[in-house]
């Protein structure tokens, strides 16, 4: 797989905002100091996603056109030409970088509006932000959910449509979500959580674990063998400081945006 181009196309501060393409959108999904622009960069091999060493300073929802050559399968079905990773060609995917949970620079009413854009870009019920740790100190109600992610609509254990009458309009929806999590911290609660909301949504989806170069070799099998058990899925590890696994992450990423015979993305967990 090989970038052709890397464009920043804008910041949307509503899930109405985000531009509707017929390519494959990626909502790339973690916590606030995770990294995911510093992964966008490395992906990219560029400077396209401005990066921060303050966590929480993502506030908007942002939109990158990644253009690549190459093909995951040759016998992509060839109506999919353009909207997946097919033989010899040249395809286009975008990359969403949503805002992280957890902290958020701006308090609790910044992290309410985060995990609200977050929420109805998948187009779902919204996320509750995680509680500050002054939050978390003071006595919580049994079904507090223990500073952890929780939907606001639960009806019948699932996450429920937010009320579209009226006409309001239908944002755009991702094809696929990455959830990126820090190699060194596995098993986080809201990670966890996270994980199983997107699991809900029926999304093809993968976990990436960021910052491996920052562990030694057992250390670096210990925490992903401890991510793979607490999530039950595969992970890519990578590094953005070394440019490590980048290449096996686009392989995942064609994976999980090539159509299937049946038209429906090729891989989900």
């Amino acid at each position: 797989m090989k970038v052709l181009e890397a464009v920043f196309l804008t910041s949307a501060a509503r899930a109405a905002d985000v531009p509707r393409h017929a390519e494959p959108q990626i909502a790339l999904v973690g916590r606030s100091n995770v990294g995911k622009s510093s992964l966008i960069n490395a992906l990219t091999r560029s400077t396209v996603a401005r990066t921060s060493g303050a966590p929480g300073k993502t506030r908007l929802a942002n939109l990158y056109r990644i253009a690549l050559s190459g093909s995951l399968r040759p016998e992509a079905d060839p109506e999919a030409r353009g909207r997946g990773p097919v033989a010899g060609g040249r395809w286009t995917v975008y990359l969403v970088d949503l805002p992280g949970y957890g902290f958020a620079r701006g308090g609790e009413d910044a992290r309410a509006y985060f995990a609200r854009l977050t929420s109805e870009y998948f187009g779902l019920g919204r996320l509750k932000a995680a509680p500050t740790a002054r939050e978390r100190a003071r006595p919580q109600p049994d079904d507090a959910g223990g500073g952890r992610l929780q939907p606001d609509d639960t009806r019948g254990g699932r996450l429920q449509p937010d009320d579209t009458r009226g006409g309001r309009l239908q944002p755009a929806r991702p094809s696929a979500a990455l959830l990126v999590v820090d190699a060194r911290h596995p098993g986080l609660a809201s990670d966890l959580d996270a994980w199983d909301w997107i699991q809900s949504l029926g999304l093809a989806s993968a976990v990436v674990a960021t910052k491996i170069d920052k562990l030694g070799r057992a250390d670096r099998t210990r925490a992903l063998g401890e991510l793979e058990c607490a999530l039950n899925s595969p992970v890519t590890a990578v590094s953005a400081a070394t440019g490590e696994g980048m290449d096996q992450l686009w392989k995942r990423i064609a994976t999980l945006v090539t159509p299937s015979k049946k038209g429906t993305a090729a891989d989900r967990p």
